[in-house]
C-alpha cells in the first residue's frame, strides 16, 4: 500500500505562501496622509473645508484622529476618538463649530469642516493620525469682502468728479477706475480707513470728462483672498459743461474785474453822497432853531403887555430912588 501525497503537500503549500509573503514585504503598499498643499480661502462667517486625505484609501474608523493649530493654547482644535468627538481639551474658541465626515473615515477621508468662520481662524491647521504616526499641514486663509457704493459728487474744469466707497475688506484691497472698454483711468490716492474690527473701508475718487458711452466702473479687489466687487454708473451728457477757449474764458474775466471795480466806484459814491446829504440836513436843522429863537425874543419885544409892565417897574424904581433921596 502506497503513503498518502495529501498531508505533504498541504505543509508544501503553507511554506511557499509564508516564504511568497516573506519576499513581497518589501513591496508592500504603505498609505500617506496628504493635505492640501494649496492654502484653502474663506471669507469671514462661511463655512469651509480642510481637505486631507489617506492615499492609498483605508479605514480610520477606530483610529484616534487629531486636530491642531500650533500656537494656540490648548491646541486642540478637533478630537475624534471612536467614533465620537472628545470636548475634553478642544481650545473653546472652536466649541460647536468644528466636524468630520464620520461615513468617509473607512475611505481614509480625515478632512476637516470648520463652520461659521472668523479673521482669527487663519493660520496652519496639522491633522495628526496618532496609530499610525502620520501627520500632515493645511493653511488657511480668511477673508472679507463687501459691496461698493458709486455716485457723484461734484464737478471740475467741465468734468465730473465719482466717488467710489466701500466697507468691510479684509485683508487691505486695491480700487481701480475702469471706462466702458476696460481702460484704467488715471485716480486719486485711494483712501483706507482700519476699523476697530480690522476690517477696511476705502474710498476714492475720479474725475471724468465726456465720453462716447459715458459709463464708467469701479472695481475693489483682494488678491491674496481672490475677491472682486464692481459697480458701474452711467453719467448722462447733461452733467458735462462744455469748456471756454482761453481767449473766451480771459476776456469773461477782464470784463468781470471791470464790473467789480465800477460796482466798488459806486458803493463810494453813493456813501460819500449820503454823508453829505446827512450833513446839510443837520445843518439845515441847526439854523431853523437859530430862527426861531431870534423869533420868540421879537416877539417879546412887541407884546404890549409886556411893555406895559416893564414901565410899571421902572416907574416904581424912580419912586424908590426919590424917597432914598429925600
Amino acid at each position: 500500500m502506497e503513503p498518502s501525497a495529501g498531508p505533504s503537500l498541504g505543509i508544501f503549500s503553507i511554506l511557499l505562501f509564508q516564504f511568497t509573503m516573506i519576499l513581497l514585504q518589501p513591496f508592500r503598499v504603505t498609505s500617506e496622509l496628504i493635505c492640501s498643499d494649496q492654502p484653502i480661502v474663506a471669507l469671514a462667517g462661511d463655512d469651509v473645508i480642510l481637505p486631507c486625505q489617506l492615499q492609498p484609501a483605508v479605514t480610520v474608523s477606530s483610529e484616534m484622529l487629531l486636530w491642531i493649530r500650533p500656537g494656540l493654547d490648548p491646541k486642540y482644535i478637533h478630537v475624534h476618538r471612536a467614533g465620537r468627538p472628545m470636548l475634553m481639551g478642544q481650545n473653546r474658541l472652536y466649541y460647536n463649530r468644528t466636524a468630520v465626515f464620520v461615513d468617509q473615515l473607512m475611505n481614509g477621508n480625515v478632512s476637516l469642516k470648520l463652520f461659521r468662520v472668523k479673521l482669527s481662524d487663519a493660520g496652519r491647521y496639522t491633522c495628526i493620525i496618532d496609530s499610525k504616526q502620520m501627520e500632515a499641514s493645511v493653511q488657511l486663509t480668511v477673508g472679507a469682502a463687501s459691496t461698493l457704493v458709486v455716485n457723484i459728487t461734484g464737478f471740475d474744469r467741465g468734468g465730473v468728479v465719482l466717488q467710489c466707497k466701500s466697507a468691510g475688506w479684509y485683508p487691505e484691497p486695491e480700487v481701480f477706475w475702469l471706462d466702458r472698454e476696460g481702460n484704467l483711468l488715471s485716480a486719486g490716492p485711494t483712501e483706507t480707513v482700519r476699523g476697530p474690527d480690522d476690517l477696511y473701508t476705502v474710498s476714492s475718487r475720479v474725475t471724468v470728462e465726456k465720453r462716447h458711452s459715458n459709463s464708467f466702473t469701479c472695481r475693489v479687489q483682494q488678491n491674496h483672498t481672490n475677491q472682486i466687487r464692481e459697480a458701474q454708473i452711467h453719467v448722462p451728457d447733461d452733467f458735462f459743461m462744455v469748456p471756454l477757449p482761453i481767449a473766451v474764458t480771459v476776456g469773461v474775466g477782464v470784463v468781470a474785474a471791470v464790473l467789480l471795480v465800477i460796482g466798488l466806484c459806486w458803493i463810494f459814491y453813493y456813501r460819500r453822497q449820503q454823508q453829505d446829504d446827512e450833513k446839510k440836513e443837520r445843518k439845515k436843522k441847526r439854523n431853523q432853531k437859530v430862527k426861531k429863537h431870534d423869533v420868540n425874543e421879537n416877539s417879546r419885544e412887541d407884546d404890549p403887555m409886556l411893555n406895559l409892565e416893564k414901565k410899571l417897574l421902572e416907574d416904581q424904581g424912580g419912586q424908590l430912588e426919590r424917597v432914598v433921596v429925600l
